[in-house]
């Protein structure tokens, strides 16, 4: 799940060969990478873009690049026209993988614009798997309704999540965890079976990140001429979208820039099957800085807090509704506030995004605490809310059919299952349970003690990265590395100091892989990509525009920039004031 920061989603793969169709090792992935479809532009479907100066169309792409005779797809595109002189088309992946390219830059196409300096059309896609309009279709499906998942996964941790109050220090959490690992397996594997003979089964191996970007040079074929070079934005997985294409097709690399960048070579490895904890390094940082944030607020900007609170007493408070959670799960199991949903919705949207903790302190949380002190649990506007969140994290269509698109792209470009390369449900359990103890602890960094219940994200569950392990269908392409490319110019590849799912490690991995094909540069602030203060450092927006309009960008590898003082992440308390009063724990 490394999903962006425009909704609701995570990314991710090394060894050094290139596979296609399906694993054969090759210096280049070879095949045809042209299409000569072109899109007619036209007014977008209100019911799903609600901008009007944006404009809409399809994008016909065979579904394989290889095999004329598998049949065709289409894309549904967006664009937000140029402002200024036309240089180009600049295409931007919102990451996911799953997340709407349409839905992205319907919400936030003033960033862009802002940042390339009007003189590119800006365009973004649902790519195969995403949307509604997107064919292979949005949303791939499993079961064919609601009652049909709930009674496949009904009395385990994928309905209720993990529910574990303290870093399974209680024994008791551990069995019963481990307990699941069977059923859970058997659950996995039914499940992939599932996928195959569902109706959208047979596009999963048209499916995967060597497919998105042999799409992406089409439609800059059509929209800018055979050949010309790509420019491109990628976020979160839409780096993994980036990284491929720089090193698949390095010739055809205009602008790119990748912000919140996932080290490719983590998850393309056997071990990427259990790689969700190298994603997680920063998550207790992230964390602190929410409740240091509250604490500098005090209790006119932080509904949390009390006069003379600091962190510590924060996340206390945090911690007293986590167990409430827990206390009312263990009283009445049909409880619609779990401890697993709390867990969750405190990663996503708040951890995430910086901009959501006032609302989180204020609002979300003390009504959730308020709720779990109610005598009408399951009847107020809480447990409506907390319904609504089940629903969206499980990621539902709008046919109320759980989607698996995620797990598809990531799964389909995972390495083969062979005898060497076996992981089992509990090596799966054991991996979550491991991650709470030494990666994410929710929070130690304060310092806490294990034995405070630390509410952990570490296990989160479900997560589509622990799908690969059991599922049938690899996409028929795929690259496996190197990502070590030259390139006729520098790239910016951007992280930030304290991001909660695409470490700064990773950014700083795949810059010294390229070597000086790649300019480093450290947003010094909270949040998944340089995005997530809402294009309020105006250091980023000028290294960017100066990139895309002049190919200008900074020497050397150590380029800091810092959030504009004017974007509070709580009233009256910006990013600098809370990186003043953390502790100094490095990057």
């Amino acid at each position: 799940m490394l999903l962006s920061f425009f909704t609701s989603s995570s990314l991710f793969f090394s060894s050094a060969h290139v596979s296609v169709r399906p694993i054969v090792g090759s210096s280049n992935i070879t095949g045809n990478t042209t299409n000569t479809s072109s899109i007619q532009w036209g007014p977008c479907d209100p019911s799903l873009v609600a901008d009007p100066s944006l404009t809409c169309g399809f994008f016909e792409i065979p579904l394989d690049y290889h095999d004329s005779s598998a049949g065709k797809g289409r894309l549904a595109v967006i664009k937000a026209n140029a402002t200024g002189d036309r240089r180009g088309t600049f295409f931007v992946n919102p990451g996911g993988p799953g997340v709407s390219g349409l839905q992205a830059l319907d919400e936030t196409s003033e960033l862009p614009r802002a940042q390339v300096g009007g003189g590119y059309d800006i365009v973004s896609w649902d790519p195969r798997g995403v949307g509604t309009l997107t064919i292979p279709a949005g949303n791939m499906a499993c079961f064919e309704d609601d009652v049909e998942y709930n009674a496949f996964w009904q009395g385990t941790v994928e309905l209720s999540g993990i529910d574990a109050t303290g870093n399974f220090t209680d024994p008791s959490e551990t069995d019963a965890l481990l307990a699941q690992a069977d059923v859970m397996q058997q659950k996995y594997s039914e499940l992939g079976v599932r996928c195959q003979q569902h109706s959208s089964g047979r596009y999963l191996k048209y499916m995967g990140t060597a497919a998105t970007v042999r799409d992406l040079l089409a439609l800059t074929d059509a929209l800018d001429g055979s050949g010309a070079p790509v420019n491109y934005l990628g976020l979160s997985y839409g780096t993994i979208i980036g990284s491929w294409l720089i090193n698949l097709f390095p010739e055809r690399v205009g602008r790119v820039i990748i912000d919140g960048v996932v080290d490719p070579n983590v998850f393309h490895t056997p071990a990427g099957f259990l790689g969700w904890p190298a994603q997680l390094p920063n998550t207790d940082d992230v964390y602190k800085g929410l409740v240091t944030g509250c604490a500098l607020a005090g209790p006119d900007g932080c509904a949390l807090a009390s006069t003379g609170d600091g962190p510590l007493d924060i996340n206390d408070h945090i911690q007293d509704i986590f167990n409430a959670a827990h206390s009312a799960e263990a009283a009445n199991a049909s409880s619609p506030i779990t401890p697993g949903i709390v867990r969750t919705q405190l990663f996503w949207p708040a951890i995430y995004v910086p901009s959501t903790w006032s609302n989180l302190t204020n609002e979300t949380l003390p009504q959730v605490a308020q709720q779990l002190n109610s005598t009408s649990l399951g009847t107020g506007n809480v447990t409506k809310r907390f319904d609504l969140m089940r629903r969206s994290l499980m990621k539902r269509a709008e046919t109320s059919s759980v989607s698996y698109t995620t797990q598809a792209i990531l799964c389909g470009d995972a390495p083969d299952r062979t005898a060497n390369n076996t992981v089992t449900m509990k090596d799966v359990f054991d991996t979550v349970i491991n991650t709470t103890h030494n990666v994410s602890h929710m929070c130690t960094c304060l310092p806490l003690h294990l034995e405070s219940s630390p509410l952990t994200v570490g296990a989160i569950w479900p997560h589509p990265v622990y799908y690969c392990a059991f599922w049938p269908e690899r996409a028929i392409e795929r690259h496996m590395g190197p990502f070590n490319k030259t390139l006729a110019s520098r790239i910016p590849v951007i992280g930030n100091t304290y991001d909660p799912i695409t470490p700064f490690v990773g950014a700083k991995t795949v810059a010294e892989g390229l070597g000086d094909s790649a300019t480093l540069v450290r947003m010094n602030g909270f949040g998944h990509t340089s995005q997530a203060a809402a294009g309020q450092s105006a250091c980023i927006n000028n290294i960017m525009r100066a990139y895309l309009v002049n190919n200008a960008l900074p020497e050397g590898n150590d380029t800091v920039c810092e959030v504009d003082d004017s974007f509070e992440l709580y009233p009256g308390v910006s990013t600098s004031q809370i990186l003043a009063n953390m502790p100094n724990t490095g990057i």
